[in-house]
């Protein structure tokens, strides 16, 4: 048996066109042109792809994007002044600050400054509580992606055994309060767990994002089993010649694709619907701010 491979690339494609399509009927029918802000400071290669793609991939949908880059030695006040700025900004209905962010900044103080109405990373306590109880508003963008696919694959999650191995505050909490939304039966694994192939083996959903390169391995994976891996290492690839390096995820893929009934790979599973889900969750509070439902299709 081989797995089927479960594209996260095309999902997110299909997802940004049906974004699209909400945002252009938000601007014919009530006049309103999302708008999303991102603020990084520093010049980190990796954040500046990755603010890139998002200014780009904003633009293709039809939302307005305003990007701020700060030099590295900005003030901390300076970083706030600028979200406080958007904060009161009707343009603006998303709002993100590239993490992370120079030694000399408080996260946490910019995290909270952030308007919880436009806080699209979902990071603020609010949305977290929103999240865990059910509450309209945006979800982990991450988390939200995942929950996508899984629902596209399996349909209905209810009764499912979920295992999710990680604890993070960004995947792993948000993830299993996710699918206990959709009636998944969840267990969340972290490293202190005992006997964790056993409590895999006997999931009928996985999903990894505990940031250890293939350290799920496919002996773990019962047969059938949708397996989402969120992890994104590199590492050494001697293979590929001296110095090369590839991206392999928390999952051994080439074992677990033989068992599992889905898989996602690494690169182009989980990794593509980032973006898109935080493109999802700007029209989500762009209708929120204008007392407006936010599209079913776009939202946990």
């Amino acid at each position: 048996m081989t797995a089927k491979i479960i594209d996260g690339k095309a999902f997110a494609a299909g997802l940004r066109e049906r974004i699209a399509e909400h945002v252009a009927r938000l601007k014919s029918e009530h006049g309103i042109t999302p708008g999303l802000a991102v603020i990084i400071v520093g010049h980190d290669p990796a954040s500046q792809v990755y603010v890139n793609n998002k200014a780009r991939q904003t633009k293709e949908v039809g939302m307005n994007s305003f990007k701020y880059e700060l030099p590295e030695d900005v003030s901390e006040d300076e970083v706030l002044a600028l979200i406080e700025e958007l904060n009161n900004r009707d343009d603006v209905n998303g709002i993100l600050c590239q993490l992370p962010v120079p030694k000399h900044i408080d996260e946490n103080k910019i995290i909270n400054a952030l308007s919880p109405a436009k806080d699209v990373d979902c990071f603020s306590p609010e949305n977290v509580g929103k999240v865990a109880i059910g509450l309209p508003g945006p979800v982990p963008c991450t988390p939200l992606g995942s929950l996508m696919l899984l629902r596209d694959e399996l349909g209905d999650l209810s009764g499912k055994n979920a295992v999710v191995i990680g604890r993070s505050n960004l995947v792993g909490k948000p993830m299993g309060a996710l699918l206990l939304r959709d009636s998944a039966t969840v267990t969340i694994a972290h490293s202190r767990t005992q006997d964790l192939p056993a409590i895999c083996a006997a999931a009928d959903i996985i999903v990894a994002a505990v940031g250890r390169p293939e350290m799920v391995k496919g002996d773990w994976i019962k047969p059938g089993a949708t397996v989402i891996d969120v992890g994104i290492n590199r590492v050494n690839a001697p293979e590929k010649g001296e110095g090369k390096t590839k991206l392999v995820g928390d999952v051994e893929y080439s074992e677990a694709a033989k068992v599992a009934g889905a898989i996602t790979p690494v690169p182009g599973g989980v990794g593509p619907m980032t973006i898109a889900c935080l493109l999802a969750n700007t029209v989500t509070t762009a209708c929120l701010a204008n007392g407006l439902t936010p599209p079913s299709d776009l939202t946990a």
